[in-house]
């Protein structure tokens, strides 16, 4: 009899890491597609099979179940982008390019509408990182001021925004669209 109430804990124990992970797994997959403001419980709570009850007995309150969600979102984010090894100017582009391509349109969504400050916020300073890790090769011997000023003009020429106006307002194609990018860049490198 003492042999079945372990067993019982770690299914019991198995069950409930499962159920956390479900929920979880529920947020972030929403969260590519919707705002932190949009995601409501009662949809958490069905899309993960469980009742609201549970989901607030998992996390606490939706606010910490939507900060976990977000950073492990975040974390997966950072690690598409920096696939490319850094000064892998194609690389780096190509890899913004599948970001772009995948969040695009719900970043430029939130900076247009303003939705989420904080997120807004978070993604401007990682792509100022991004941007310093994927070019730091090129910029290492400069002054300052001139590492400064490139670092800022790369910043733009990666841009969600740049994007958008080569995909969507402009109508060229990923491919075409990555090759304009590319030229930019190499453009401000070779002005270096």
């Amino acid at each position: 009899m003492e042999q079945a109430r372990p067993y019982t804990m770690r299914a019991r124990a198995a069950s409930a890491e499962a159920t956390r992970e479900r929920i979880l797994d529920f947020v972030v997959t929403s969260l590519k597609t919707r705002f932190r403001s949009e995601i409501r419980l009662d949809d958490v709570a069905a899309g993960a099979d469980v009742s609201v009850q549970t989901v607030l007995n998992v996390y606490g309150s939706r606010a910490a179940l939507l900060d976990q969600a977000l950073a492990r979102w975040l974390a997966d984010l950072r690690a598409q982008r920096l696939r490319a090894e850094p000064g892998d100017t194609a690389g780096g582009l190509a890899a913004l390019m599948v970001h772009y391509e995948q969040f695009g349109d719900l970043i430029i969504r939130n900076l247009a509408e303003q939705a989420d400050p904080e997120l807004i916020q978070t993604g401007r300073t990682g792509h100022r990182q991004w941007v310093q890790r994927q070019f730091g090769p090129h910029l290492a011997e400069m002054i300052p001021a001139r590492r400064r000023s490139l670092v800022d003009a790369l910043v733009c020429g990666c841009d969600v925004y740049t994007w958008k106006l080569l995909r969507r307002d402009m109508r060229r194609s990923r491919p075409d669209a990555e090759a304009t990018m590319r030229e930019i860049v190499e453009a401000l490198l070779r002005a270096t």
